[in-house]
């Protein structure tokens, strides 16, 4: 068993007195895959590294199987680390590399051999054992970094954007080979990455973070669908969220203000009554919208087409509302829908597609 409990830890670095991460509380799961999403500088790394035991903790508690691990080095905790640089042994093989952890823990030599060949095969690095990391790839390199990382049978495996310098044909067939080797070790993984494809296509769960702050933790449905406050719904995403400004009309329904009167969107579920005539701002996935060249009726506004980005199966366009802001708004189509700049098409919200956000917080 692997569980992390993360209790209301800060990390404050004294010079220049800079928090880097503030009263974070969370746990990771024995056996979970856990990946830590947020911007640069947003205190993925700082949490890492104070995981590794790494970096002192400034306040609070991280416990492994509910022991408190404070106080304890790397060794001690029994950590897999593997970072974006590789930190191979040049003038060793690919053999002696993944087991030199073995070897500086006292193995003897045939425990050493039937790890190191039975992680070797795992990641395909079998037919490079006798060569040495200077004459191979970037990508077979990361994986001679992962398997002298998880040769050793580690407790917990921390991760720290190890594909980011990689190219995408490479990133796939390695991160494919990071999920596999979890399953197939029955591993307890974080893994830190701003790379939100790469955190969705590995992830049990994505904990997202910024100034040091923990926003949200939940599985990608729960994020995607329901997003703590703007910033998740921002940066979980691609395109990002639309928002415009809008104002509560009942418990049921919003308004869009334009020059022709309102428009009048229709929500799935009540609003609390204490925001009737407040201003919001109304929310929807460009993925959700559903875009009509004749005019609809309510639940939808109308707009001039300004930008067209074909993208293979489907054509993102940007679209300029007749909002009294003149919000601009992406709609993701069918690559078949043909449609030109200039166009006017009406944009339709389906009631259970919206979400309601007043200033930063969701409330519906």
């Amino acid at each position: 068993m692997s569980r992390i409990d993360v209790n209301h830890v800060w990390k404050i670095y004294p010079r220049g007195n800079v928090v880097a991460v503030q009263d974070l509380t969370f746990t990771c799961h024995d056996k979970e895959f856990l990946a830590i999403l947020g911007p640069s500088g947003g205190g993925k790394s700082s949490t890492l590294r104070m995981l590794a035991g790494l970096e002192d903790i400034t306040r609070g508690e991280i416990l492994f199987d509910g022991k408190v691990v404070n106080h304890l080095g790397p060794a001690e905790r029994n950590v897999a680390l593997a970072f974006e640089s590789y930190a191979l042994y040049y003038r060793l093989n690919v053999y002696e590399n993944i087991a030199f952890p073995l070897r500086a823990r006292g193995m003897k030599g045939p425990e050493v051999d039937k790890r190191v060949k039975f992680i070797a095969e795992l990641l395909e690095l079998t037919p490079y054992l006798k060569k040495y990391p200077g004459s191979l790839a970037g990508g077979v390199q990361q994986r001679v970094s992962l398997a002298r990382a998880l040769v050793r049978k580690p407790n917990v495996t921390l991760l720290d954007e190890p594909l980011s310098h990689m190219d995408q044909r490479v990133r796939h067939e390695l991160r494919a080979r990071i999920r596999h080797l979890h399953d197939e070790l029955g591993l307890t993984t974080i893994y830190v990455t701003h790379d939100q494809a790469e955190a969705i296509a590995l992830c049990d769960r994505l904990l997202i973070i910024n100034e040091g702050k923990l926003q949200q933790i939940g599985t990608v449905e729960e994020v995607w669908n329901r997003p703590a406050n703007k910033f998740v719904a921002y940066f979980i995403g691609e395109p990002t969220m639309n928002f415009i400004p809008a104002v509560v009309e009942n418990e049921r329904a919003v308004a869009i203000l334009t020059d022709e009167g309102k428009r009048v969107f229709t929500l799935e579920g009540n609003l609390d009554a204490k925001y009737v005539g407040v201003e919001v701002t109304l929310g929807v996935r460009p993925q959700h919208v559903e875009v009509f060249r004749e005019r609809q009726g309510e639940n939808a506004i109308a707009g001039v087409v300004k930008v067209i980005e074909f993208q293979g199966d489907k054509t993102v366009l940007t679209v300029r509302l007749e909002d009294s802001m003149q919000t601009d708004a992406k709609a993701v189509v069918p690559a078949r829908e043909r449609y030109a700049e200039g166009d006017t098409v009406w944009l339709y919200f389906a009631p259970a597609v919206i979400r309601v956000f007043e200033e930063e917080h969701l409330i519906l």
